[in-house]
């Protein structure tokens, strides 16, 4: 029997990816308030409802992680490679993900939440 359960590594991923969206989104506002633009605010609206979702999400995730006795640990990273523990009940589990992988995954959850903000806004 797998110490992790398998609904867990959703929630235990979302906690690597989700802060890492909340940093990039964050840094992106910053930007997007020193541009010129004509219309600014449309685009910072987008920005703060896309970090309002995730970090409901966010919550969320570290609920579940908290009720199940999870923890999530950055442990090193390289070049290559970022090293995470994984613990639940006891065991470790250490997990090395691609950086590239880290990034698009990363990118990929980004669209999903743009796609989702725009169909609800419409």
């Amino acid at each position: 029997m797998p110490f992790l359960p398998n609904e867990a590594l959703p929630y235990m991923e979302n906690y690597i990816y989700l802060p890492m969206l909340l940093t990039i989104l964050e840094r992106d506002r910053s930007i997007l308030e020193k541009i010129p633009f004509k219309l600014k605010d449309p685009y910072l609206y987008l920005v703060d409802e896309t970090m309002n979702a995730i970090t409901v999400d966010l919550q969320k995730t570290a609920e579940y992680l908290r009720q199940h006795h999870m923890k999530v640990i950055r442990r090193s990273t390289d070049e290559l490679f970022t090293e995470y523990l994984f613990l639940h009940n006891g065991y470790e589990d250490t997990r090395r993900y691609l950086n590239v992988r880290l990034r698009n995954r990363t990118e990929e959850l980004l669209h999903q939440y743009l796609r989702k903000l725009e169909r609800q806004s419409f």
